[in-house]
């Protein structure tokens, strides 16, 4: 006979992953996570799995995939395939965008090296204008 698993409470899995309560609750509403049951008085009871489902949830928001992103891979892992693929595509379109955001940021960098390498002390209040150095009308 196999032996039966013991559910935690959602407050000890709050307690041994350190995410929050509202966190946990907030996962399950998205479809994150599945609670196992609820106790009688209403605690979600959870496997003993959520702990590698909240490590890879906490790990793919590092690599600044969306919630949104991670519960499409975690539904093809819940169908019983490794959602490997579609993680290295992901990742590989983030990269694109990082690459994009440091252009942009180079581009922005180079605007204010430029206004700053002309700075000048302003005496004269232009009406209607804040910082004429940077709204020059």
């Amino acid at each position: 006979m196999l032996a039966q698993e013991t559910l935690k409470q959602i407050g000890v899995v709050a307690k041994e992953s350190g995410i929050p309560i509202k966190t946990i609750r907030y996962y399950e509403e998205l479809g994150l996570l599945k609670a196992s049951g609820r106790t009688e008085g209403g605690f979600r009871l959870f496997n003993s799995d959520v702990f590698a489902r909240l490590n890879f949830i906490k790990r793919a928001q590092s690599l600044g995939l969306s919630l949104l992103e991670i519960k499409e891979f975690l539904n093809v892992h819940d169908q019983g395939d490794l959602p490997c693929d579609h993680i290295q595509a992901k990742l590989t379109d983030k990269i694109a965008e990082i690459e994009y955001q440091i252009e942009q940021l180079q581009v922005l960098k180079l605007e204010l090296e430029g206004l700053l390498s002309g700075w000048e002390a302003v005496y004269e209040i232009p009406e209607n204008t804040i910082c004429p150095i940077i709204d020059p009308t």
